[in-house]
């Protein structure tokens, strides 16, 4: 039988099961009550992970959730094309389907083979987390302004991806640079 997790020792970035459905965590608020009898209340600003929805809900302090089964797998990315993106998972060598609307803009990041973790929920696919950074290819880069050096100053660049990100005045096209997959922002040269 799966662990039970009680409401009020959810925490951010944990993963529970609720009504079948696998929830993560995204924020929590513990009210304590005021008067005497009152109940503490728990607060959870959670994520479907089907369907990505994002909503707050209530619970008593309690409240008792089953943990998800939930199987993060290493896989490789493939190719996209009209049934969704394709991937490898690494350890069987299985074929996995994400469909567009669980992949979402995550396409502008991945080139063929990048090693992703895929999130399968009771043996289906239902999303993917990215690595921290990617390293892509400047495809094309504005000139730089001579003189607009102070502070920091930036350029468009577009990747080989199609993502445009700003970047430091010194980056040329055809260098290859990392990038943050959190905030989709220029992290350095590789």
């Amino acid at each position: 039988m799966a662990a039970l997790i009680e409401a009020i020792s959810v925490k951010r970035r944990t993963l529970f099961e609720l009504d079948n459905v696998p929830y993560s965590c995204l924020e929590v608020e513990v009210s304590s009550p005021t008067a005497r009898g009152g109940q503490t209340l728990v607060r959870i600003k959670m994520r479907n992970l089907i369907t990505n929805a994002v909503f707050d809900k209530t619970f008593k302090a309690s409240d008792r959730f089953r943990e998800p089964d939930l199987v993060v797998v290493s896989a490789s990315y493939l190719y996209s094309d009209n049934d969704g993106s394709h991937f490898l998972d690494q350890e069987t060598f299985e074929t996995l389907t994400l469909p567009e609307a669980v992949i979402g803009n995550a396409l502008e990041l991945l080139l063929e083979g990048t090693l992703i973790e895929l999130q399968k929920f009771n043996g289906n696919p239902i999303g993917l987390e990215l690595p921290m950074f990617v390293d892509l290819n400047v495809t094309s880069v504005e000139p730089a302004v001579r003189g607009d050096t102070s502070g920091g100053a930036t350029k468009l660049a577009k990747l080989e991806t199609g993502l445009e990100i700003r970047v430091p005045l010194y980056i040329k096209e055809g260098e290859k640079v990392k990038v943050s997959t959190e905030k989709r922002e220029f992290a350095g040269r590789t």
